[in-house]
C-alpha cells in the first residue's frame, strides 16, 4: 500500500468521514505524500474499517422490510386522437366529386366501391373527409374550371388529393396538377393503391395504357365492387374510345382509340346486377354505335343478347352514337328499340346542321345522314325519343351556317336537345382555328335557346295512360321520378312502395321537362328486380374473391400492391384501444420491475 493511500485511509478513520471529505478537498494530493508519520498503525483490507455506529448486516436487512417504493408522479393521459391513422392506409374517409358523362360516373362508382370494400369509409361531407378523390372532365372549360377551384379548396383545408378522370390523364403536366396523385382512366382498378400511397404524404400517377399483345385493352374489370350512386341503376360501359377524331373534342386525348368489352363480360355484368335488385340498366360509352368494331362484332349482337337476361319490368337505355355508326344498323336497331324491355330513346348527336361546319369538326357524316337516322327510326318506331347536341360558335360558323341549324330544330322540335357553347378546348385542333367572336357565340347559344323553349312537347300527351319505371327522387325531393317506354320524364306521388315498381298512371299535367303522372287504383303493379335491392351505399359485386379479403380486412385483390402497404386494416376505434391497452401493460411491466429490485 502507497503512502497516499495510507494517509487517505488514516485520515478517514481519526476525522471521521465527514470531517475527512472536507478536509481531502483541502489537501493536495503532494501534501498526503509528505505526511507518513501521522498514521500509526497500517490497515490491510478497507473492509477492516468498520465505525462502531455503522448499522449490522441484520439492522440492514431488516430496514428494507420497511422501505415503501414511492411511484412516481406521471403526466395525465390525454384523450388525444391518436395520429396512427394518418399513416395506416384504410382508416380514413373519402369524399368523391364526378363530373361529366354516364361513363365517368361509372368509373367513379367503381373507384368507390374498391375503396370501400378496402375499409375506407365513404362519406357524403367534404368537410370530414381525410382525402379527396376528384373525379373530372374534359368537355368543356368550365367542368375543367370546376375542378381546379375543387384542388384548390381542398389544399386550402389541408386535405390529401387524388386526381382522376379526363382532364389529368389528357394533361397531366399541367401547373395546377404537379404534385398531386392521379389515377388514369385504364387504371381505376388500382386506385387503392393510389389513395393508399396518397394518405401517407406520397405522390403516384398510374396513368399507362392497358395492352394486350399490342392491342389496346378497354378500361377496368367489369366485375370490380361498386357503389352505384342509385342502387337501382346500373351503368356499364360497353367500350372505351372511339373512332373519330373530331377537331374539337379532348376526350379523345384521355380515352383514346376504341377498345369493346367482350360480349360475355357484358352479359355478365347485367345478370349480376339483376341479382342484385337493379331494375334500370344503361348502357354507356364515347360512342355505343361503334361497338365491337375492334373485336369483331356489333352493336345488334350485343344488344340482343342482353335482352335476353332483362328480367319483365325492368328496362335497358341506350347510350350516345354518332350518326355513321347507327346508319349500317338501321332495320336491326328498330326491332331492338321496339322491345318492351328496352327504352324506345336515343340519342344521337348532330352539332350542326351545316355540312361546311361538320367538315371541319371532321363529324365523318353530313346533315342528309342525320336526317336519314332520324326519319327512318320515327317511321319504324312510333313515338320513339331522339335526343341530340348542338355546338353553337364552332370556328368558322357563319350566319347562314347557324340558321340551317336552327331550321333543323324547327324541323324536328326535339324534345330533348344539349345546347352548347364551343369552348376552345388545349391541344385540339380547333383551338388553332379562327374563333368566332364571343359575343356572337353567346348570342347564337342564346337564340337556340329560346327556340327550344318556344314549343312543349308533351302537351298532347295530357290525359294518356303511360307505364311507367319509378327509379330516383326529384331534385326537389316532392316527387318519385319515372320514365314511359319513350324514356319521358313523369312524376309521380313520392310513394316509398313504388321506387323500383312498375306502375300505371294517368298523365294530367305537362311541363317542358316532364310529365306528371297518378297511379291508377286498379293498375298493375310490378316489381321487377328478382332480389331485394342494395342499400343506398352498399358495395355490389363482391364476389368470393372480393367477399373473403372484406371480411377480414385484407385486400389482396389488388394487382401489384405497393411493398410499403400493409397487409391489414384498423379501424379508429380499434386501433385506440390496442395502443391503449399496450400502454396499460407497459406500466404494469415497469411496477413489476421496480418491485423485483
Amino acid at each position: 500500500m502507497n503512502t497516499e493511500t495510507q494517509i487517505y485511509i488514516c485520515k478517514a478513520e481519526t476525522l471521521g468521514p465527514t470531517a475527512f471529505r472536507s478536509t481531502r478537498r483541502t489537501y493536495p494530493s503532494c501534501v498526503y505524500q509528505t505526511m507518513p508519520s501521522v498514521c500509526d498503525s497500517v490497515i490491510d483490507d478497507i473492509e477492516d474499517m468498520v465505525s462502531t455506529l455503522d448499522p449490522t448486516p441484520q439492522e440492514r436487512q431488516f430496514a428494507r422490510r420497511s422501505v415503501v417504493p414511492r411511484a412516481r408522479k406521471r403526466k395525465e393521459q390525454t384523450n388525444e386522437e391518436l395520429l396512427a391513422d394518418s399513416v395506416i392506409p384504410g382508416t380514413q374517409k373519402i369524399w368523391m366529386r364526378t363530373w361529366g358523362c354516364s361513363h365517368n360516373s361509372s368509373d367513379g362508382e367503381y373507384m368507390a366501391g374498391q375503396l370501400a370494400a378496402s375499409g375506407y369509409k365513404m362519406t357524403e361531407n367534404p368537410g370530414e373527409a381525410d382525402l379527396w378523390l376528384l373525379n373530372s372532365c374534359t368537355v368543356k372549360n368550365p367542368a375543367e374550371d370546376h375542378f381546379r377551384n375543387s384542388i384548390k379548396k381542398a389544399q386550402e383545408q389541408n386535405k390529401k388529393v387524388v386526381l382522376a378522370g379526363c382532364v389529368p390523364q389528357a394533361q397531366p403536366r399541367m401547373e395546377y396538377l404537379k404534385g398531386l396523385s392521379i389515377i388514369g382512366v385504364q387504371q381505376i382498378d388500382r386506385v387503392v393503391e393510389v389513395v393508399d400511397e396518397a394518405v401517407k404524404g406520397h405522390s403516384v400517377r398510374l396513368l399507362g395504357q392497358k395492352k394486350d399483345n399490342g392491342k389496346r385493352l378497354g378500361g377496368a374489370r367489369l366485375d370490380l365492387p361498386k357503389i352505384r350512386k342509385n342502387p337501382l341503376i346500373e351503368i356499364i360501359s360497353i367500350n372505351t374510345g372511339c373512332l373519330n377524331a373530331c377537331t374539337y373534342c379532348k376526350t379523345k386525348h384521355a380515352r383514346g382509340d376504341l377498345a369493346s368489352y367482350p360480349m360475355e363480360e357484358l352479359v355478365e355484368r347485367a345478370r349480376q346486377s339483376f341479382l342484385e335488385g337493379v331494375c334500370e340498366i344503361w348502357l354507356t360509352s364515347e360512342d355505343t354505335g361503334a361497338y365491337g368494331k375492334d373485336i369483331g362484332t356489333d352493336l345488334p349482337s350485343l344488344l340482343w343478347r342482353l335482352v335476353e337476361v332483362i328480367p319483365e319490368g325492368a328496362m335497358l337505355r341506350l347510350g350516345m352514337t354518332n350518326p355513321p355508326y347507327i346508319l349500317e344498323h338501321l332495320e336491326e336497331m328498330a326491332k331492338i328499340l321496339s322491345h318492351p324491355r328496352v327504352y324506345s330513346f336515343l340519342h344521337v348527336p348532330v352539332q350542326s346542321a351545316s355540312d361546311s361546319v361538320l367538315m371541319d369538326m371532321k363529324r365523318e357524316y353530313c346533315v342528309a345522314d342525320f336526317k336519314r337516322v332520324v326519319d327512318f327510326l320515327k317511321e319504324r318506331v312510333p313515338g320513339i325519343t331522339i335526343a341530340t347536341d348542338i355546338i353553337c360558335g364552332f370556328p368558322g360558323e357563319t350566319d347562314a351556317d347557324f340558321q340551317e341549324t336552327m331550321e333543323l330544330v324547327k324541323e324536328y322540335r326535339f324534345p330533348s336537345l344539349f345546347i352548347n357553347q364551343f369552348y376552345p378546348r388545349p391541344g385540339t385542333p380547333a383551338a388553332k382555328f379562327e374563333q368566332v367572336p364571343a359575343h356572337v357565340k353567346k348570342q347564337r347559344t342564346k337564340e337556340l335557346s329560346q327556340l327550344f323553349h318556344s314549343y312543349n312537347p308533351y302537351d298532347h300527351k295530357v290525359g294518356e295512360r303511360q307505364q311507367v319505371l319509378v327509379t330516383e327522387e326529384s331534385f326537389d325531393t316532392q316527387y318519385y321520378v319515372a320514365h314511359n317506354k319513350y324514356y319521358e320524364q313523369v312524376l309521380v306521388p313520392k310513394t316509398p312502395e313504388y321506387k323500383g315498381k312498375m306502375l300505371e298512371v294517368d298523365i294530367y299535367e305537362a311541363g317542358k321537362h316532364f310529365m306528371k303522372g297518378r297511379p291508377v287504383d286498379t293498375g298493375r303493379t310490378l316489381a321487377p328486380y328478382i332480389a331485394r335491392p342494395l342499400e343506398k351505399g352498399e358495395v355490389s359485386g363482391l364476389t368470393e374473391e372480393f367477399a373473403a379479403p372484406r371480411q377480414n380486412g385484407m385486400h389482396d385483390y389488388r394487382a401489384q400492391a405497393p411493398p410499403t402497404s400493409l397487409p391489414w386494416r384498423l379501424d379508429k376505434e380499434a386501433l385506440k384501444m390496442w395502443s391503449m391497452g399496450l400502454v396499460i401493460l407497459t406500466i404494469i411491466v415497469a411496477y413489476a420491475m421496480e418491485k423485483l429490485h
